[in-house]
């Protein structure tokens, strides 16, 4: 939130990604839970709302919030994982020109997510780091990349463990909860934060 100026951080808890395989996900409400055990912040608040939407792309959630909310100026955040794929998104130029994005520092992907589809079609949109402060002003499209601490744990690598984890348990008959881990890690990097003049209604 400091390094982007931003009032607040709504942590989106996705129904399930469209892209990726959701059989071992968790149940939103399970994830919703251990996003808000992990997170206690009074400036993120965690939602579910897209399911509440009916919606599954980022696109139709971008385009909700920046009709319903126009005083409001938004910013979306993602990790570098996602970028790297991000022209496989749906109507993903549509949302490059519809809100600003900043992409954070991820180990691992950060390595190629410059050299992705979408980062070099978003080549002139990108702004200096050292300009974070200024993104939610801008007009997009309009991006940054943020370098920083970076995490090698991964929600797919976390669900493996997770399964494993439990077959384990069942043969040798212990009884230990090993999901809330993963259910964290499970609800994603990734969200929406919105630049607000303080003090104002949501």
């Amino acid at each position: 939130m400091t390094r982007l100026k931003l009032d607040r951080v709504w942590w989106l808890v996705t129904p399930g990604n469209p892209l990726k395989d959701t059989r071992g996900l968790a149940p939103l409400a399970e994830r919703i839970a251990a996003a808000r055990a992990l997170t206690r912040h009074p400036r993120i608040d965690i939602t579910g709302f897209e399911a509440a939407l009916g919606v599954r792309y980022s696109y139709d959630t971008v385009s909700y919030l920046v009709t319903h909310c126009p005083g409001v100026r938004f910013v979306w955040i993602m990790g570098a994982d996602n970028l790297r794929s991000f022209h496989r998104w749906q109507n993903w130029r549509g949302i490059a020109r519809l809100i600003p994005m900043a992409v954070v520092d991820r180990l691992g992907p950060s390595l190629y997510s410059a050299a992705s589809v979408a980062a070099q079609a978003l080549a002139r949109a990108q702004i200096r780091e050292s300009a974070a402060t200024t993104l939610a002003n801008r007009r997009p499209p309009a991006w940054v990349f943020l370098h920083g601490l970076k995490s090698p744990l991964s929600s797919t690598a976390l669900r493996a463990e997770r399964h494993q984890s439990h077959k384990t348990a069942i043969e040798t008959g212990e009884n230990r909860d090993v999901a809330a881990p993963e259910r964290a890690a499970a609800a994603g990097p990734g969200g929406l934060a919105a630049a607000m003049p303080v003090g104002s209604g949501t």
